[in-house]
């Protein structure tokens, strides 16, 4: 075996390297920036900080909140962030198995969207029957009313009033309204896909790309806040803790996005999410 590329005292360049923790500090330092100013710039706790430059990475709530506050961080500080996860994901058993999107989405991607009735045509069919039997009505009640004048004038009787015609038209009848699912749909812009994230059960970390896989939003998600992303034609979504997450999406609620503490990886393109 040669081990003419090893340093002389046997240990591995990567041996060298600061911690992450450390790393973060120096940079920090360096920029001259202090613990407060990259807690109020990152939105990530002061304690939460002073852990992470210890290498301490308890109060981070578990690896995926980790992953995420050593990201901004290094954003913040100037370094390389990739290099600091993969650092991490090294120390730390590595990244999670990604898991595969849920069958749903992918048959709204291949199903048709289904076609919905056209109400304004029926409305108009109807309102042109209703208009027919009217006419049909009122002619045939005059040609009975000449018949009568014409005998009265040949076989003269004493004077009687007219029989009134008492025919009422009918009314149209009242439109079907559309399901309740078709409005929500019709609230938000047909050509777009648009995504709403709230934070109701927690805290979760969060991740948006485009359908072009470029980065629209990564971070925390803190409870009570909201966000909204929209594309043209798909928005990939990681949620670090679904459970706590509210989703909708085209304008209607996705029910039962993940358990407490789940990573969920959700694809969603234009239409109704429950679509097929």
């Amino acid at each position: 075996m040669s081990i003419g590329n090893l340093p002389e005292d046997g240990n591995s360049p990567e041996d060298d390297r600061p911690s992450i923790g450390r790393a973060l500090q120096q940079a920090r330092i360096s920029a001259g920036l202090t613990v407060d100013e990259v807690s109020s710039s990152t939105r990530v706790r002061t304690p939460i900080v002073r852990g992470i430059e210890q290498d301490d990475f308890s109060r981070c709530g578990g690896d995926v909140y980790a992953r995420g506050h050593i990201r901004v961080l290094a954003r913040a500080v100037g370094l390389d962030p990739e290099s600091l996860i993969a650092q991490f994901d090294a120390e730390h058993g590595g990244r999670p198995a990604p898991t595969a999107p849920a069958p749903l989405f992918e048959a709204e991607r291949i199903r048709p969207e289904p076609r919905r009735p056209n109400w304004t045509a029926a409305m108009v069919a109807a309102i042109v029957a209703v208009v027919g039997f009217v006419g049909f009505t009122l002619v045939r009640g005059g040609d009975g009313d000449g018949s009568s004048v014409a005998e009265d004038t040949a076989s003269p009787k004493p004077s009687a009033s007219a029989p009134t015609n008492t025919a009422a038209p009918s009314k149209p009848a009242t439109p079907h309204k559309p399901d309740p699912s078709d409005s929500a749909i019709a609230g938000v812009p047909a050509d777009k896909v648009t995504v709403k994230l709230t934070a109701e059960g927690g805290q979760s970390w969060i991740s948006a790309q485009d359908h072009n896989g470029r980065l629209i939003e990564e971070g925390v998600l803190r409870e009570g806040d909201s966000k909204t992303f929209s594309d043209s034609r798909r928005i990939d979504l990681v949620l670090g803790n679904a459970g706590a997450i509210k989703l909708f999406v085209n304008g209607k609620e996705v029910k039962n996005v993940g358990t407490s503490g789940a990573v969920q990886r959700l694809s969603y393109t234009k239409g109704d999410p429950e679509a097929g």
